[in-house]
């Protein structure tokens, strides 16, 4: 796997990335991250990157040039059109889906915006697909380029001990991830659920099960429409429901009625 990011701040982004997990992956050459920047691609003295908005408006938008001119040179040097993405609070917001999706690449790149946006004729001629990760705005492309790279990069084989180190975990199955407790087994008077120590895998696995769906039902109801429940997973959320009903005193709402 090998993700090219283009950025107008190469060092700081790329010192998140040579840390715990995926640095690991890189110095055993699992992944490569490349950071480059833009302003090494200007055709001006001043390396100015930006300018005024034609009609008008605050702030000043990433000109297309530059960000085009290191574009074209990674898709030379590679030999074929590279993958291209746009980090971009206009973009489809991103899901677990799509990690995956993009985990099955050999390389991309993924451009970080900056100012009040960056010149459409760019994206229009170079970018595959504009990606949000979430329904805010931020100052800049990197700290969602570092999300998105992250959770890419822990889908590689070999990045992660073990397939289900991930598997496990929230979305990857439509739901949200149970808890998790460790040592000690009593802290500040709470104890860890005498289930996870009764050693018998059969209970304990239909218990996280059990609390998976109980915590998407609470959280995120709006996943189980499209999660993938079986008819113990339901009969699972029968039971849920029912001990919700119990504990608020209140009768449970049945939405299909008028």
């Amino acid at each position: 796997m090998h993700i090219d990011i283009l950025t107008l701040f190469p060092d700081s982004v790329g010192d998140m990335l040579v840390e715990s997990i995926i640095g690991r992956a890189q110095e055993r050459g699992i992944v490569r991250i490349d950071c480059h920047q833009i302003r090494d691609y200007t055709e001006n003295k001043q390396t100015q990157v930006d300018d005024y908005p034609y009609g008008g408006g605050m702030g000043m938008i990433m000109q297309a040039q530059p960000l085009h001119s290191l574009w074209k040179h990674l898709c030379d040097e590679a030999g074929y059109r590279i993958h291209t993405i746009m980090m971009s609070p206009c973009g489809k917001v991103y899901k677990q889906e799509d990690a995956k999706r993009l985990s099955k690449l050999d390389r991309f790149i993924i451009v970080c915006g900056h100012y009040e946006g960056v010149d459409q004729r760019f994206i229009d001629e170079c970018v595959d697909e504009e990606i949000s990760i979430g329904d805010f705005v931020v100052t800049g492309g990197e700290i969602p380029a570092l999300a998105v790279a992250d959770s890419v990069c822990r889908l590689v084989p070999g990045v992660l001990s073990d397939e289900e180190c991930f598997t496990e975990e929230s979305h990857w199955n439509g739901l949200l991830e149970y808890p998790q407790y460790s040592r000690p087994e009593i802290w500040q008077g709470r104890a860890v659920p005498p289930i996870l120590l009764s050693g018998h895998h059969a209970n304990i696995k239909k218990w996280r099960r059990k609390e998976a769906l109980r915590r998407t039902l609470l959280r995120r109801p709006d996943m189980l429409e499209t999660a993938p429940l079986d008819k113990t997973d339901k009969k699972l959320l029968a039971e849920i429901k029912a001990e919700l009903e119990a504990e608020s005193g209140e009768p449970e709402i049945d939405e299909n009625r008028s």
